[in-house]
């Protein structure tokens, strides 16, 4: 998670609120479509050259969305891109693992930032791999993980 996702004067950097005003709109129109889109698209990769999509994984991700509240998902979005966590990173004291693509959100605002700002934050970036990287690299990413706690 980035300390904070939306643009505004203190993070020039962030992305747009019409960013996420467009996410809540698909939402609002067609949450069904919009939870398809999302795994069948950027989430998993699957909108990159080469990259066979898998209808397992796009299914459960639609099914996931569909078992939430859509109340819910709504105002999701508006924490998780208007919600400033920095002064909230800095008080985790525990060993932090921040696991992080380097396509889906602006990265240099997000994971390598994250990291900085916990006390005791370790950051693995994985270049190429989708945003979904723990589905569709499970195997990597269980093992990093595991190194991790053992560490």
């Amino acid at each position: 998670m980035p300390p904070l996702m939306v643009q505004t004067d203190a993070n020039p950097d962030g992305l747009p609120k019409s960013v996420f005003d467009d996410m809540q709109a698909q939402l609002l129109a067609n949450r069904s479509e919009f939870y398809r889109a999302v795994a069948s698209g950027p989430f998993y990769g699957f909108n990159r050259p080469g990259v066979e999509p898998s209808e397992a994984m796009i299914e459960n991700w639609w099914r996931q969305g569909m078992m939430g509240g859509a109340k819910a998902h709504y105002d999701g979005i508006v924490a998780f891109s208007q919600t400033d966590f920095t002064e909230d990173l800095k008080k985790i004291t525990v060993p932090v693992l921040v696991m992080h693509d380097d396509q889906v959100v602006p990265y240099a605002d997000s994971a390598p930032l994250s990291a900085k700002l916990l006390q005791n934050g370790t950051l693995k970036t994985y270049a190429g791999f989708p945003h979904g990287m723990p589905t569709t690299q499970a195997e990597t990413i269980n093992a990093d993980l595991l190194e991790f706690i053992r560490s």
